[in-house]
């Protein structure tokens, strides 16, 4: 992703007017049928997952391994298949829908959207997003001599994959309420660089959302969706941004919520972030998933400081900030009836 705005919200309001809501639902249920209410704990008990960071941080590993996932590149079509098997090997049916995309530069990109249906036959189901190629340019890097350079991508890409690999070995060892879509997005981060003194051009990102959005996979659309980019450096801050907010306000509250409900609302900030566009942009736009985007985002100093530089490698990733997610992440997926 690349451009991002500030906006003013009234985001206090957020919490207020849906804790209100959902407390005269839970109360009015209660008093409805204080039996059923009691079962609906017991199946929550039962359905707690413990996620396991170190799991997910190999998976970032693994990803870095094969080196900077940029379109084209062999390490981009060696990742491509593992992902692909590591999906099919947790009992994923998987997709690979694949495209030729043309970049801002005319440079056509052999592409590849890896789509993992879990549980197909469930007619209610959840989308989890990331993206999984690597920029092809340290455009953000302090020295200018890096511009060119491809970024290793181990926080912006690799680690939202690891931690929806790590579900999915979640989901595959206990059956959700739901089924669930694993969306990895090709060629998110091949944007017009800043170092472009061509013409300016719209939506250079996100490619292969784009694309998808126009090819959906389903059949039955998926109820809401959830994006991962950025959630494993260090000291994140996962705020609310515009797209999130006007597009899935609902989602917001589930997924912010669960966070406090775990304790993670340290980095989960029910605050206003900025005007991003990232792939649920195109998700939302195209497909009206109503979806949230969990990102490391800063209003004082804006995306990480490893951000499209050479500095985005495994040594920057932090195992607490994946477990965070992750257990948001499934405390959400397992919330769900």
């Amino acid at each position: 992703m690349k451009k991002y705005f500030y906006y003013v919200a009234k985001m206090a309001l957020i919490p207020v007017i849906f804790m209100s809501s959902c407390q005269n639902q839970q109360s009015k249920a209660v008093a409805e049928n204080p039996a059923k209410t009691e079962t609906k704990a017991e199946t929550a008990e039962v359905k707690k997952i413990n996620f396991d960071a170190d799991s997910a941080f190999s998976y970032v590993a693994k990803q870095c391994d094969f080196g900077p996932r940029v379109p084209n590149s062999e390490a981009h079509r060696k990742c491509g298949d593992f992902l692909a098997s590591e999906l099919k090997r947790f009992g994923a049916e998987v997709i690979e829908q694949k495209a030729d995309l043309k970049a801002y530069d005319g440079t056509v990109l052999k592409s590849k959207n890896i789509i993992g249906q879990f549980y197909p036959d469930k007619n209610r189901r959840v989308a989890l997003f990331a993206h999984w190629d690597s920029r092809p340019f340290c455009d953000n890097d302090p020295n200018p001599a890096n511009h060119r350079k491809p970024v290793m991508g181990a926080n912006d890409g690799a680690s939202g994959v690891g931690v929806l690999l790590e579900v999915a070995r979640q989901i595959q060892a206990n059956e959700p309420n739901i089924g669930i879509d694993i969306v990895f997005f090709d060629s998110e981060d091949y944007g017009t660089p800043q170092f472009y003194d061509g013409p300016e051009q719209e939506h250079t990102w996100c490619l292969g959302s784009q694309y998808w959005g126009r090819n959906p996979h389903y059949k039955t659309r998926p109820e809401f969706g959830i994006l991962l980019d950025m959630v494993g450096g260090e000291m994140p801050e996962f705020k609310v941004d515009k797209v999130s907010y006007d597009f899935a306000s609902a989602i917001v509250y589930k997924v912010w919520s669960k966070a406090a409900e775990l304790k993670h609302d340290d980095v989960f900030k029910m605050e206003q972030g900025g005007f991003i566009t990232d792939d649920h942009f195109y998700v939302n736009q195209l497909t009206m998933i109503p979806t949230v985007d969990i990102i490391d985002f800063n209003n004082e100093r804006g995306f990480p400081e490893t951000w499209h530089t050479v500095n985005d490698v495994l040594e920057n990733i932090d195992k607490n900030t994946l477990r965070k997610v992750g257990e948001v992440v499934c405390g959400v997926i397992y919330s769900e009836k």
